[in-house]
Formats: structure tokens, sequence, C-alpha cells
């Protein structure tokens, strides 16, 4: 679409939060709803990917260019209305969550153990949750009352924290370090770098190839993502 605005800012609501101008009006979410956002950061934020957006007046602008928006939009206008399909969605994930499932290569196992059992460890301590470890892919079924207490702890983030979150642990594999990175135990490339070890494991054998690496900094960027949204949605 074409950009119309010049200038793109911020402004407190007398109701409380934010909420960002666009030559003075309003901004309206692609649902038709008014944009209005908890705390300053995360509107200036959201104002200075629409002031970049499409270079100037006139410019072709996509909602590419504005990806914080786009997140911000799905939180306000899907998942704020009705929590809970997300809510179930993301913790299922804790059914199958990448760091129970150990290689069978022992070289491998061992990484792995060494790497992404102090997670496991936290989430029994932090959460209640004490998951199974298993080796191979066969399905490892995980005590309700943990996968209880990860559904609590997935029910208790606010609308933006819980979309940025259904944002990573997808990507991620694993409901523990999507957790994790909610609760500032960990920042997104460390989450990101955990969630590869195995990819990362094989191509220090056999190389990678432009679609691995591709791949693998698509997954980056979007776990960064949520994490910006998570900062700036708590400041």
């Amino acid at each position: 679409m074409k950009r119309f605005w010049d200038t793109a800012a911020t402004a407190p609501r007398e109701e409380g939060g934010f909420t960002v101008l666009l030559d003075g009006r309003p901004m309206r979410l692609p649902g038709g709803g008014p944009l209005h956002l908890p705390t300053q950061p995360l509107a200036q934020a959201v104002a200075e990917e629409w002031q970049q957006a499409g270079g100037g007046k006139g410019g072709e602008m996509s909602m590419e260019m504005v990806p914080l928006t786009r997140v911000v939009g799905t939180a306000i206008d899907r998942v704020a209305p009705d929590p809970q399909p997300s809510i179930d969605a993301i913790a299922q994930y804790g059914e199958t969550d990448l760091l129970c499932y150990r290689g069978d290569d022992a070289r491998l196992a061992a990484i792995q153990a060494a790497e992404w059992q102090p997670l496991l460890d936290w989430a029994a301590d932090a959460l209640g949750a004490k998951l199974l470890v298993t080796t191979g892919i066969l399905h490892v079924a995980q005590p309700p009352e943990s996968l209880a207490a990860l559904k609590r702890a997935v029910a208790a983030l606010p609308p933006l924290e819980l979309t940025a979150v259904g944002l990573a642990v997808p990507l991620l594999g694993s409901l523990v370090l999507g957790l994790a990175l909610a609760h500032g135990r960990l920042d997104a490339a460390e989450a990101t770098r955990l969630a590869l070890l195995d990819e990362s494991w094989q191509q220090d054998f056999w190389g990678e190839d432009e679609e691995a690496l591709a791949r693998k900094r698509a997954i980056a960027n979007d776990v960064a993502l949520a994490a910006r949204l998570l900062a700036l949605a708590r400041d």
C-alpha cells in the first residue's frame, strides 16, 4: 500500500497506556479496533516501525515492514478477546518438548544433557513441572501434574506476552524454552542456540547448506522478535 502519513508518534491515553498517532490521528488495527498499548517503550517501537516503513509519504510499504505491529495486532485482535485457544495450543508443546528427547549417539546425548537438563531442572523448580527424559524419538508420556503446571504458567501470561510465547514456542519446539524466555531465564540468542543444538551438531559433521542457514536465520529473527515484544510489553 502507499504510505499516507508523514510522521508517526506516540501519545498517552487518558484511560491509561499509550497509542500511536499517524499525522496526529490515532492508529487503528487491521481489524478496525483501536491500538492501545500498555507501555511507552512498546508504543515508541511501533511508531518507529511506521516512521521507517515506505521511506516517506507516498512510498510503497507492506506489513512485512512492521513485524512488531503485526504481532501486537494479533495479540489485541485475536488473542485478547479469547486467550483460551492460544493457551491450549501452546501448552500442548509440553507433551512433546524437544528438551525431553535425547539422541541415540552417546556424544550428542552428552551434549544435550549438559545443555538442556539445567532448563528442565529450572522448569521443575520454578514452575513445578518435572518432565521425563527419553532416548530416541519414541513418545514419552509426561506426568499430568507437570503438564498442568506448564499450562498454568502459560495461562498466567497477559495477552501480549502470551502471543510472543505463542510465536516462539513452535519455532523452538519447546515449551520449556519458550517459558524460560518469558521468565527472563534465557535471551533470544541462547534459546535459539539450544533449540538448534541437534542441527548444529549434525552440521559440524556434514556442513551447512544455504537453505539450512536461511531457516536458522528466520528462526533466530522471529524468536528475537518474540523476546523484544516480551521486554517492551513489561517495561
